[in-house]
């Protein structure tokens, strides 16, 4: 997704910081749209700060930086069923960023799909979610996004059938339908604040929900857990399992709101602790929000609608006590340590194994890569008093692993199916 230019240039975008800066001169706006404060000692100060805000809770910095480069200059690799794509340069650079954008362009990208050029976006960079975003908090970005250095950095090109913006025409007009955040006035202050977080700012769907033919996110299964593949390294892609959010028991059942309040703001809870692609999101968006919109967010997630399998799906068999026993000697001697003789974890070992929705998931890939490549925190992050869990990729077999993932996802009350040798493979 390469974000295009066209004029007005930068001089237009300082008199739209300007223009803005007055029109909310005097308050500060809370991301719900509602005033927190009135009377900022300076507006236009004031205004940056909320878009720097807005953008750590939209977690901007994931998805547009790159390993070594600066800060929201782009080049981050996605793997897609249909071909590579590159994340863009948001800097303010007049060349290569969005330096020459007006205020009135980046409202039209988070809320229409559309650059600054009339090009159509692709919904790797989420406009699904962004179109909820209020006005305000578009403003406040828009303020804060002109502070940011330029950097000239050109990502690579995309893969020709990101170069067919024409058919995101008819991608919209069956998928998309512009909408702002209207607040449910039946539920509390804090679960809209939340809602707003997690479905407009945070797009958590992006990543937990499902996908049909055409990459569009399928609603009726909101938050219901998915797959995405991940460039680990420059040239190696691995498959990991969103898990389901809803409080179904191969999601977060046995999770309260203080278990996921500290999770998001921590990286860690007695529940579990952050690792893999999550690393990013809780280690350069949710732990640096305020404890309170953290929670709000634990408040939303938790009340969200039970998974219902969809009709006529058909019905996977989980592991059998028979395929579950191959892998018992292998966790007594390997698992049994941290995670327990019962599966429950401990304060001072690891994290719970039973009812962990990393290991009900449908989807074995995540559990996989754990048990090959070890779980590390996010840089600067730690697991309480948890030990980092080593890799076994050099250790055990693929069949190894396959016994070993079929005991815990048979165990203890739960019910996933089985994972072969053939699954492991894939991730080595």
């Amino acid at each position: 997704m390469r974000c295009l230019r066209k004029p007005p240039y930068w001089v237009s975008g300082v008199l739209g910081v300007a223009v803005l800066t007055a029109l909310f001169a005097g308050r500060t706006v809370e991301a719900d749209g509602s005033n927190l404060s009135s009377g900022a000692t300076n507006d236009a100060d004031a205004l940056v700060e909320r878009g720097r805000y807005v953008a750590l809770a939209s977690n901007c910095a994931s998805c547009h930086t790159r390993r070594g480069g600066a800060p929201y200059a782009g080049g981050v690799k996605f793997e897609t069923p249909v071909g590579t794509i590159y994340s863009s340069n948001i800097t303010s650079s007049l060349e290569n960023g969005i330096g020459k954008w007006t205020a009135e362009d980046l409202r039209r990208a988070l809320h229409e799909g559309v650059a600054a050029d009339g090009y159509r976006l692709f919904p790797a960079f989420p406009y699904t979610s962004f179109t909820q975003m209020t006005d305000e908090d578009v403003a406040a970005l828009y303020a804060y996004m002109r502070t940011v250095a330029a950097d000239e950095y050109r990502p690579p090109a995309n893969d020709f059938l990101f170069k067919q913006r024409w058919a995101m025409t008819i991608w919209n007009a069956l998928f998309f339908e512009p909408a702002r955040f209207k607040p449910d006035p039946k539920q509390t202050p804090e679960w809209n604040r939340g809602a707003y977080l997690v479905g407009a700012l945070g797009h958590c769907g992006a990543c937990h929900t499902p996908r049909n033919t055409f990459m569009a996110e399928m609603p009726e299964q909101a938050y219901q857990g998915s797959s995405l593949r991940e460039y680990v390294t420059a040239d190696k892609v691995r498959d990991w399992a969103a898990v389901n959010l809803t409080s179904s028991a191969d999601g977060l059942k046995t999770w309260s709101v203080d278990d996921l309040t500290k999770y998001l703001h921590t990286g860690f809870s007695l529940r579990g602790g952050a690792w893999g692609p999550m690393n990013d999101v809780v280690g350069n968006s949710t732990s640096k929000l305020t404890l309170e919109d953290a929670r709000a967010m634990a408040t939303y997630i938790k009340s969200l609608p039970l998974k219902i399998p969809p009709e006529g799906e058909a019905t996977i068999s989980p592991v059998t006590p028979e395929q579950a026993a191959l892998g018992q000697t292998i966790y007594k001697d390997r698992c049994e340590k941290c995670h327990g003789a019962s599966g429950r974890g401990g304060m001072f070992s690891g994290p719970p194994l039973a009812g962990n929705p990393t290991v009900q998931s449908a989807d074995p890939d995540s559990l996989i890569n754990a048990v090959l490549y070890g779980a590390t925190p996010a840089e600067g992050m730690k697991l309480g008093a948890w030990e980092t869990m080593k890799p076994y990729a050099d250790v055990l077999s693929d069949t190894d692993i396959a016994n070993v993932s079929n005991y815990v996802r048979g165990s203890w009350g739960n019910a996933a199916p089985p994972v072969d040798a053939a699954r492991v493979a894939k991730q080595r």
